[in-house]
């Protein structure tokens, strides 16, 4: 695996280039899925209740990913043979197959690089998502504690948003497509000079030349 440095990334770093095992074969990550969004997340280990009820979870919402050209990846600091008999264990008890691959990082190489474990938590994950753009940029960053399980929505709705924010150049309010302001309308960048403030005024939707937001 290649050299890279350790630590929690930023929003706008590159993801590294890594070389990983997983469920599915050796995999090069970004580079086998250029064009792609990826979702890399991070679980404590397998065969853990938590964990398992957010697999199954992201395991029914597969589709749903697809359709956003978006593909799922997991990983946690556990063996293949692990992953294996965890998502054998999954389908055979729980009627739900898991689509995606898994990392075998059992070196931690993966993990340190993505600022993964937490001091006083031992080697465990912690719960990491990663949204990764089609330029392999790092967009976003989500993390739980160990104790706490992902709502799997909240990850879609955030790569929803993120898509029509790059594509329509507007900012997303929160709870975006359900916000109690503004319901399912985007807004509007803030002007860059004040004629274009004074024009907001009388017309554009919003609360004032600063707040202005539209259907799309």
């Amino acid at each position: 695996m290649e050299q890279v440095k350790s630590g929690i990334p930023l929003i706008g770093d590159k993801m590294p280039e890594l070389t990983v095992q997983t469920t599915h074969g050796v995999k090069n990550i970004p580079g086998d899925y250029k064009g792609k969004w990826i979702v890399l997340f991070s679980h404590p280990a397998d065969f853990t209740p938590v964990c398992t009820t957010e697999f199954v979870a992201f395991a029914k919402r597969s589709e749903e990913f697809k359709k956003l050209n978006a593909e799922l990846i997991g990983l946690s600091i556990d063996q293949v043979f692990s992953h294996i008999k965890w998502v054998e264990w999954i389908e055979e008890k729980i009627g739900v197959k898991i689509p995606f691959p898994i990392i075998a990082d059992d070196m931690g190489r993966v993990a340190e690089a993505f600022g993964m474990v937490h001091p006083g938590k031992g080697t465990n994950t912690v719960r990491a998502v990663f949204l990764i753009d089609p330029n392999g940029v790092i967009r976003l960053m989500i993390y739980y504690p160990q104790e706490i399980g992902r709502q799997i929505d909240e990850v879609l709705r955030a790569l929803k948003a993120l898509q029509i924010s790059d594509i329509n150049k507007v900012a997303m309010p929160e709870n975006w497509p359900n916000n109690e302001l503004i319901q399912d309308k985007v807004i509007v960048p803030p002007p860059k000079d004040i004629a274009e403030a004074e024009k907001r005024k009388s017309s554009a939707e919003g609360y004032d030349w600063w707040f202005t937001f539209k259907s799309l």
